[in-house]
């Protein structure tokens, strides 16, 4: 964005062939919601290039019966998120999709609960195809669900969450529903150092995410090799953190 458009557009467009799993539709880039980068905009590919819920990407495995609990706290408040790889599919947009259902717990009471899509193509790119969310009240009741999107429905589009090789520089969406969900993630570093309850390693990738629908919010998270994220911290905005406290397996 602040760079030149002709230069990182030339940069974009030489790696689309390779990230999009075949997609035939060139990239689109404009500006992040940050302002540091074009980022990537393209349709997501044929259904035949995707492995029908099958998402082994090192950086974002998502193996059907792990359990992940992430700790931490919000603006004050503790929080507590555990995230299920279900056995179940779902097809998305004409694609067979993953389903995962992730709850969080705010000073013990469950406040929100989602059920995320992903899929991934034959080549490692992994693609985010929507999410069912819901905030609920001290009651338990659905207040809100702002928030939920699927690719294929009122111009929502699924976007890119994790390349097989992650490197600095290029900037994806992540989500592509516009003035609903907008988050744009670009990898910082390769060799970022991290430490969770469960491991410490020198080799995470560290990604930057951020939204034109909260501008002033920035936050990081860290992936480990053939485990996923095991930080998220907000660095910019607001005060939300979480690390990675277990990982267990639920067989079906």
């Amino acid at each position: 964005m602040n760079r030149s458009a002709l230069i990182l557009l030339a940069g974009i467009v030489g790696l689309g062939l390779v990230v999009g799993g075949g997609a035939s539709a060139a990239p689109s880039a404009k500006p992040s919601a940050a302002g540091h980068h074009a980022a990537v905009r393209r349709h997501h590919p044929a259904p035949s290039h995707f492995t029908h819920g099958v998402v082994d990407n090192r950086w974002f495995p998502l193996k059907p019966g792990n359990r992940y609990v992430y700790r931490g706290a919000e603006e004050g408040k503790r929080e507590r998120d555990v995230l299920v790889v279900t056995y179940r599919t779902r097809v998305v947009d004409g694609v067979v999709c993953r389903v995962v259902f992730d709850r969080v717990w705010k000073n013990g009471r469950l406040n929100e609960h989602t059920h995320d899509f992903y899929a991934q193509t034959r080549s490692g790119t992994v693609w985010y195809f929507g999410e069912r969310t819901a905030t609920l009240d001290r009651h338990g009741h659905v207040n809100s669900r702002e928030g939920s999107w699927m690719s294929g429905v009122h111009g929502a589009e699924a976007g890119i969450f994790m390349t097989p090789h992650p490197h600095r520089g290029p900037s994806y969406h992540q989500e592509d529903f516009p003035g609903h969900a907008e988050d744009v993630y670009t990898v910082v570093r390769r060799d970022a150092r991290v430490t969770v309850p469960m491991l410490q390693t020198n080799h995470a990738v560290l990604t930057r995410e951020t939204t034109v629908l909260e501008p002033g919010v920035r936050d990081h998270k860290y992936y480990v090799r053939d485990i996923g994220t095991v930080r998220e911290v907000t660095v910019q905005g607001g005060s939300e953190s979480l690390r990675l406290v277990s990982l267990t397996h639920r067989p079906r």
